[in-house]
């Protein structure tokens, strides 16, 4: 058993698919299945079992997984940062985020960075939703994921950055353009543009719609929230997404933004393993997000022990 074996069979548990990680590690899926033979044959124990769309693992792969996710993370992070410490300030700086996230929360801030860190590589991973960040996280390898809260995640810490309200985006001509914000009874008959599925915000929506006894009619849904913006701004449906900045002003006249009062605040952020085990570059790089972001504010400390996520105001933390 060697740390490339573990690593192999975390990769394909994450991916699910054996040919994902060949592609992933640039090999043969059969080079793939070796790393994982070799497990089973030590262990004496069948690890994964192939369904029609990949593979998941056993109940043993399950606490193998479980196991040698955290483990490998623990040493990749150890391993970069001894790197960096052998490259100095010429060390690099790992994040996992959204698609859109670095236009929207970072461009002024990467910036300010790559002045200050001029030999600093910024190295910047895509995932569809906060549960993606988190594994790739937990997985090993990446210092820094921006999300939307939500739960808490074990081994994981949040820390908020930003709270954005809900708007209501909708067309100049639509009839809903002209009230200065949306109740609960306006959103009644509204012909909505699905968030992206599994994500934190999607399920907050969905959930606020249930607790209420709205039903919205929905015939289209996107991967991201700029493009239910762009739907909306187009006629195409109504759009109830983060207040985004970008998309006020003049560049965008047929698009109306109208608050949604009723609706809690989101909060983005960061996520991290560890704060207190972060290279000193990768604490830099999210001061600097955090000093640079529109909007950005501090949260206040919560006045007793309790840290609920509806009301972020604290250090957020999924250890144990």
């Amino acid at each position: 058993m060697t740390l490339d074996d573990l690593r192999v069979f975390v990769a394909v548990c994450r991916t699910g698919s054996l040919s994902a990680v060949a592609r992933d590690l640039a090999c043969t899926q059969p080079a793939v299945s070796q790393h994982i033979r070799r497990l089973e044959r030590e262990l004496g124990l069948s690890l994964l079992e192939r369904h029609p769309r990949g593979v998941a693992p056993t109940p043993a792969g399950q606490l193998l997984h479980h196991a040698a996710a955290g483990g490998l993370g623990d040493i990749d992070h150890a391993l970069r940062r001894l790197r960096d410490l052998v490259h100095g300030e010429g060390g690099s700086v790992r994040i996992t985020t959204g698609a859109t996230t670095v236009r929207h929360f970072m461009s002024d801030a990467i910036v300010a960075f790559r002045r200050r860190h001029p030999q600093v590589s910024l190295e910047f991973e895509t995932a569809h939703s906060s549960r993606s960040c988190f594994e790739a996280l937990i997985a090993g390898g990446l210092d820094l994921a921006w999300i939307t809260l939500g739960t808490p995640v074990k081994g994981i810490e949040q820390r908020p950055v930003i709270e954005l309200p809900w708007v209501l985006a909708v067309h100049r001509d639509d009839p809903l353009a002209a009230k200065s914000l949306i109740t609960t009874a306006d959103l009644a008959g509204i012909q909505l543009i699905g968030l992206p599925e599994s994500t934190t915000s999607r399920a907050r929506l969905d959930a606020w719609f249930t607790e209420r006894g709205i039903s919205p009619a929905s015939d289209t849904s996107v991967a991201d929230w700029d493009t239910a913006l762009l739907l909306a701004e187009l006629g195409l449906g109504h759009a109830i997404v983060p207040d985004l900045p970008g998309w006020r002003g003049p560049g965008h006249p047929d698009l109306r933004l109208i608050p949604v009062p009723d609706l809690p605040t989101l909060w983005t952020g960061w996520a991290v393993r560890r704060w207190d085990a972060l290279s000193p570059l990768a604490k830099a790089f999210a001061e600097t997000v955090s000093d640079n972001c529109p909007g950005a504010r501090i949260p206040r400390q919560p006045s007793g022990e309790s840290e609920e996520l509806e009301q972020p105001y604290g250090i957020v933390s999924g250890r144990e």
